[in-house]
């Protein structure tokens, strides 16, 4: 067994040593760091610049971007928020679109709106992402089109902006509460009276509604010129071609005559210490904040700079694992926390502890942070502590180094977004593996000690936040919240004790099993294992990628099996198994002893069946193994982690139901079915009082010590006769005692007829809408496929009418789908978030367009939409392993013959307007539904 495992290693150890005797010299540490060999970076006359990139993951798909360095910082007072409505406004009318027609025409060749098809805006810089298929020259020649017309072709005809105005006022609109009102006292402070406070991107209600067409007319004349932007071109494409369309789309662009000069906001030394407090009663937690000086920190390109953030990354990780260690305590000073360096905006950074409170509150917080920070300021780390940082740290090297022609262009794109923003380095993986390999083992414990002493402050000003609603607490002062800093900066904190792991879970292997039966399917290219305890297992060995692994496993059972006093019990039983560990090891303990491994499992319950998933490195396919078997047949006890897991769900539950969401969801769920126990609601404090130990582990153990009918799939980059005699180890050595492997089916049914309610709740003037069609169903692959069709068919409609004719909303839509389990049945759901004065609007024209499709059946163009959109998701999803695992699972539940998978496009083609006008007309029953509006509270 533990050859396999030294092999693996040692081609490990050999990549490494051939990369490093075929790299480039090392750079000293004064010299700028190159540009990766495989993008070339350019910069036309005008100004802009371009990166391209020939890559070939995803096939036959190109990745554009347009990145302008402007944002809402650059905003004059007339045009609080344009910056953002100039995105908007990006993609309705330019010189070669007419408005709705750039959306529908990327739709008609399988680019999906929202999903593919995006933008964002933020302070300092405003991206355009557009994949484009590069099946037809045509497709690609648009795309560069595309792009040229946001750069400098948006028309802004009055009429446009006048239309889109309601959109942006709805996404407004939906941002609106405790969290927004919040931040509206906080961001000041935080950012110490720059201009970042007064610029947030989504802007001003006043002036989104008032503004002059010529104000954004004049943001865009300023600040969208080609000296501030870059495109990049990351795909399926010949890189001469590329850059050729490059110039040609850019090169004539032209800066403004006396542009306006491109300044960054500078954000103020903070002078003096300071405490705040803001109160909410909708927040949904309490939160801590402490925010020390924020710091200049442009990006160092240099070899220096490199290892210097390398040291940071070590003691980021080990500092962040020590405070995770304090959450697992029995009575936790805090649910989560963290503290650490980290970017503000771009050029600044900070130093920040935080902490999501529990019961005890901000003091118990304060204290268990700063003195942990102390903690390591003081007495630094050690030397087993900085010895599993480190092989983590060069094991993560080692994966994306593995994965170097197997990663996808979107991730290269982000790269190369932050090189153009902020001047982040991009020498390329195989430099960075070089790198990391010669300077990661000379890192010594001194220097970590001394950098991280060096970041955590001691007596700097600093901003002590304390915000939520403090239900149930006396709120301090602001004076209060720093005295308790200083306070807790006084205690005497003692060195942590250096503690010595294993570097293997189990010293002995099992006796084995065997395989009994094995057969292999060519068309799926997957072989199917019966092994001597009767567990079954699926292999897909796929060169997708190089360096992943995909396990899971799966048999029916699940919380079904137990009664409705055992549900609590039921439905915590998987989580607190994970939250107190294998052997004799604590979930803190198993990650050092798995240190330098890429390597996860978890096992759930559902509803209806047990479950397990993992993941792993090619070289950690035993380790894998290993701890799937201890998790299934050696969980552990821990009453001072189980306590801990209760306390700390009893108080993330304590402000729950505080969000005005949190109770219209769950009258949602109740309304639908009636109140039954079984359906899940938002977790109430006293929940956890039902949850016993005893009791948990007893569930655990009656579904998970038995193996018996488990499914267990792998997909991935393995090599099958090397993975069986592992397999014969570790699963087939796994008890496979008699238990049930069938649900339960619980009597859980939705109500019938039509049935309405409101919920009031909330200060701000917002509205959701939630209307749920249920009924019994024919489930098949076809009508499965043919639901679908209806539920994106309408979609299109929904944003057509009520977003883009009718400006009532921003969002939402429809979902549903045709199920098996645990009786054939189907639910489709609107999710209309709105205005208050719009709901009966919104609701109307919902149901006309639903109507509409029941009386007419869709246009062939928007069916011919949803299946281009399809068919080209599904090309690239049959290169993916998760794919190919969540449809092989699929096919054992469900019931389908696993050669169905390859069915899928002729199932498409199959798909016609009748079938769809059909669903609607099965699948709307406006005799039978539920209907939950929330509105704000009266005032």
């Amino acid at each position: 067994m533990k050859l396999s495992s030294y092999k693996l290693a040692t081609a490990a150890a050999l990549l490494g040593a051939s990369l490093l005797a075929h790299a480039a010299p090392l750079p000293a540490p004064g010299d700028t760091l190159p540009v990766a060999p495989h993008v070339k970076v350019g910069k036309l006359p005008n100004g802009l610049t371009y990166y391209i990139q020939k890559n070939a993951r995803p096939e036959k798909r190109l990745e554009l971007r347009l990145v302008v360095k402007a944002g809402s910082i650059l905003e004059d007072e007339d045009q609080l928020g344009l910056a953002h409505f100039t995105e908007h406004m990006a993609f309705n009318g330019s010189t070669h679109f007419k408005r709705h027609e750039l959306v529908s025409y990327l739709q008609s060749i399988g680019v999906k709106f929202g999903r593919d098809l995006n933008a964002y805006t933020s302070f300092d810089q405003t991206v355009y992402m557009l994949p484009i298929p590069t099946d037809s020259k045509e497709a690609v020649e648009k795309g560069f089109l595309v792009l040229e017309d946001w750069a400098s072709g948006i028309t802004f005809n009055d009429e446009d902006i006048e239309s889109e105005r309601g959109i942006v006022l709805e996404e407004l609109r939906m941002g609106k509460g405790a969290n927004d009102r919040m931040n509206q006292v906080l961001y000041p402070k935080l950012f110490n009276g720059s201009r970042y406070a007064e610029r947030l991107p989504i802007g001003k209600a006043d002036v989104l509604r008032t503004f002059k067409p010529d104000a954004i007319r004049r943001f865009y004349r300023d600040w969208y010129r080609p000296d501030l932007m870059a495109v990049m071109v990351v795909g399926d494409i010949d890189p001469a071609e590329a850059e050729k369309l490059v110039k040609a789309h850019f090169g004539k662009l032209k800066n403004p005559d006396n542009a306006r000069p491109r300044e960054y906001a500078v954000i103020p030394e903070r002078k003096a210490d300071e405490g705040l407090v803001i109160t909410d009663r909708e927040a949904p937690a309490d939160v801590l904040y402490i925010r020390y000086p924020i710091v200049p920190h442009p990006e160092d390109p240099t070899y220096g700079g490199y290892r210097r953030d390398l040291v940071e990354k070590l003691y980021g990780a080990m500092l962040g694992q020590r405070i995770m260690e304090l959450t697992q305590q029995a009575d936790p000073p805090f649910i989560q926390g963290g503290s650490g360096m980290g970017k503000v905006v771009r050029g600044y950074r900070s130093f920040t502890v935080s902490a999501l409170l529990g019961k005890g509150g901000h003091v118990p917080a304060i204290n268990a942070l700063i003195q942990e920070d102390e903690r390591a300021r003081q007495f630094g780390f050690t030397a087993s502590e900085l010895d599993r940082a480190k092989k983590t740290m060069l094991r993560n090297y080692e994966r994306m180094y593995a994965e170097r022609d197997k990663s996808d262009s979107a991730g290269f794109v982000a790269e190369y977004i932050r090189n153009f923003l902020e001047g982040e380095p991009i020498p390329g993986i195989q430099n960075e593996y070089a790198y990391a390999q010669a300077l990661v083992p000379g890192i010594t414990l001194e220097e970590v000690n001394a950098a991280v002493r060096a970041a955590i402050p001691s007596d700097d000003k600093k901003l002590v936040i304390l915000m939520g609603s403090l239900k149930d607490r006396v709120a301090p002062t602001g004076t209060e919240l720093l005295a308790a800093v200083d306070q807790a900066q006084k205690q005497t904190v003692a060195a942590r004790e250096d503690k010595a792991y294993a570097s293997n879970l189990l010293d002995q292997p099992p006796a084995p099993g065997r395989i009994v039966a094995e057969q292999e399917n060519k068309a799926l290219g997957t072989v199917d294992l019966t092994l001597s305890n009767g567990v079954k297992v699926v292999l897909k060995p796929t060169d997708f990628r190089n360096d992943q692994v995909l396990m899971s496993a799966v048999r029916f059972g699940g919380q079904s099996l137990f009664g409705e006093e055992d549900i609590f019990n039921a439905r915590y039983a998987s989580a607190l198994a994970a939250q107190m560990g294998a052997l004799n090891y604590s979930p803190a303990d198993l990650q050092k002893v798995l240190a330098g491994k890429s390597v996860g499992v978890s096992v759930a319950m559902a509803d209806l069946s047990d479950n397990l998933t993992g993941s792993a490195g090619s070289a950690d396919i035993e380790t894998l193994l290993q701890l799937t078997h201890v998790k299934l047949t050696q969980p552990r006890r821990d009453e001072v982690l189980f306590n801990s897991f209760i306390a700390r769900q009893r108080d993330l539950a304590r402000n729950a139901m505080a969000r005005p969401e949190a109770e219209f969801g769950d009258t949602v769920r109740g309304t639908l079915f009636g109140g039954h126990p079984r359906v899940p609601r938002t977790p109430r404090p006293e929940d956890f009082d039902k949850v016993q130990l005893e009791r948990v582990q007893q569930i655990y153990r009656e579904r998970f010590s038995s193996a018996k009918g488990l499914t267990f799939y792998f997909v991935g980059s393995f090599d099958v006769a090397k993975l069986k005699p592992l397999l014969a180890t570790w699963l087939a050595s796994l008890p496979a005692a008699d238990i049930p492997v069938a649900y339960r089916d619980t009597g859980v049914r939705p109500v019938r007829g039509v049935v309405k309610k409101e919920v009031r709740r909330g200060k701000e003037a917002k509205s959701n809408i939630s209307i749920t069609f249920t009924g019994d169903a024919a489930f098949s692959q076809a009508e499965q496929l043919r639901m679908q069709a209806l539920v994106e068919v309408l979609n299109l409609r929904l944003t057509d009418v009520l977003r883009e004719q009718l400006g009532l909303i921003y969002g939402g839509g429809a979902s549903g789908g045709v199920t098996k389990l645990p009786y054939p049945n189907y639910s489709v759901a609107l999710a209309l978030p709105c205005g208050p004065e719009n709901v009966d609007k919104v609701i109307a024209a919902a149901f006309a367009e639903i109507r509409k499709l029941q009386e007419n059946g869709p246009a062939a163009a928007d069916l011919a939409k949803v299946k281009q959109n399809w068919l080209t998701s599904h090309r690239l999803a049959l290169r993916e392993n998760g794919f190919w695992m969540a449809q092989l699972q699929a096919a054992q539940l469900n019931g389908f013959p696993p050669e169905s998978i390859l069915g899928f496009t002729e199932r498409v083609a199959a798909v016609t307007p009748g079938d769809v006008q059909g669903a609607a007309q099965r699948y709307f029953d406006f005799d039978n539904y539920v209907q939950v509006v929330l509105y704000p509270e009266a005032k």
